[in-house]
Formats: structure tokens, sequence, C-alpha cells
């Protein structure tokens, strides 16, 4: 039977288990922030199909909108990569909505409008559709009107009074 003993100083043990705890609590730090960045990337900002215009159009019946079978307007813009005053508002909107535009900056993305046939008490109602590789990532339900209003796609959500031209 081997007996070995050793012999340590009161401060060398305590600078053992500190730097031990330190080594585990760093591990754990840097576990922690991976996971949730790992987790920030995986939250839902639900992308829908675009690819066609039943695609689309199935996207807007889905909040009760009705629309006309062709879209009035497409056209290709960038997103800023500095969103100004009017982007940071239009922003907001997305983001109650579960999507979020700040994650396409300096991103070229097609805009599809459609004429909205069903809007109560309000003529000429669009739907615009953001559209990044035939994904939906943002838009909103406007009125065509300068004094008019801006929503997103729910007809329950919240409007912003006017829409400020950029």
């Amino acid at each position: 039977m081997f007996t070995i003993s050793f012999r340590l100083k009161r401060r060398t043990v305590i600078t053992a288990i500190v730097s031990v705890l330190a080594v585990g609590i760093l591990g754990c730090l840097i576990l922690c922030l991976g996971k949730g960045e790992a987790d920030a990337a995986a939250e839902p900002q639900t992308l829908y199909s675009a690819r066609t215009d039943e695609e689309r159009i199935e996207f807007l019946n889905s909040f009760g909108w009705e629309v006309q079978p062709q879209p009035a307007e497409v056209m290709e813009l960038t997103i800023p990569e500095t969103f100004d005053g009017v982007y940071k508002e239009y922003n907001e909107i997305q983001q109650r909505q579960g999507m979020d535009l700040s994650k396409y900056k300096g991103k070229r993305v097609k805009r599809w409008t459609y004429e909205i046939t069903n809007y109560p008490d309000e003529p000429q109602v669009v739907a615009n559709l953001l559209v990044y590789e035939d994904k939906i990532i943002g838009g909103d339900v406007s009125t065509v009107r300068l004094d008019g209003f801006m929503h997103g796609f729910a007809a329950d959500s919240q409007r912003l009074s006017t829409i400020q031209k950029a």
C-alpha cells in the first residue's frame, strides 16, 4: 500500500479554488451567451413564401383581405443601411407584427402592391408586401391619400395616422 501526502500552503489552495471557479463561471457565461445568440437567430420571424401571386394573395387573405388578382405595382428598393425617423417608425410596425427590417439593411427587396377591395369604409387602400429571396419580410396596409393611414397586415393593428413621404 502506497501513501502519498502533499503539503500545500493555504494560499495555494485558495488560489486553485478561485481559479477553478473563475474558469467554470467563464465557461458558463460563454455557453449561455452563445445559446442566447442562437435562440435570437431562431426567434420566430416566420417567413412566408412569396414566389407566386397566389402565395402572396393567400398571405393577404389570411388576414381577411380580398385583393385584385394582379399587383398594382412591383418595384425594387433598397432597405437603407441607416434608418431615419420614417424608417424607424415603419420598422416598429414590422416588429409589432413579428417582422424586423433591420436584418435586411442594405439589401435589395421587391415591393409588391395589391389593391384591397374589401377595406371597410375606405376607398383606395393597398397592401404592400416586402419580399426578399421569395419570402415576405414585411409590409403594410395603407391608403394612397397623403393624409391617410398605415398599419400592419392585421385589420386591428395599431395605425400610424399619417403617412410621411421620404
